[in-house]
């Protein structure tokens, strides 16, 4: 069983590939997912469908500007179920490469702004 840091017991998790960005909230108790968002969502394929379409092509189907969307959505889904404290992983976060880290920088600063989360760990990445 995960054990939680502090009194923080939600940890957020993030599956990113060139394609697309998944964050997903578990709960450390049951490992159950509280709370998910993805920018593979139905209001991110326009732009998504934009981008595949582009020439010249384009690997990099998510940026800074769509992680922060991601982050809004996850912010109000979890200010919506009353869960206001997460904790993310920082040594797997800090392995990922610099220009990765600014995005989920923008991520993790619109999931404070838009529901009031604090999330722990997140000073770090800066």
């Amino acid at each position: 069983m995960a054990r939680a840091v502090g009194s923080c017991f939600h940890l957020l998790k993030l599956m990113i590939s060139c394609r697309k960005i998944t964050a997903q909230v578990t709960n450390l108790r049951t490992d159950a997912i509280v709370a998910m968002a993805s920018s593979s969502e139905q209001e991110f394929l326009p732009e998504y469908k934009n981008k595949v379409n582009r020439v010249p092509r384009s690997y990099q189907f998510w940026d800074a500007k769509v992680a922060s969307k991601v982050g809004e959505k996850l912010g109000s889904r979890l200010k919506e179920i009353g869960v206001f404290d997460i904790q993310i992983d920082l040594n797997e976060e800090l392995s990922r490469p610099l220009f990765r880290k600014k995005m989920i920088i923008s991520l993790l600063d619109s999931v404070k702004q838009s529901g009031g989360i604090r999330v722990s760990g997140a000073e770090e990445l800066k």
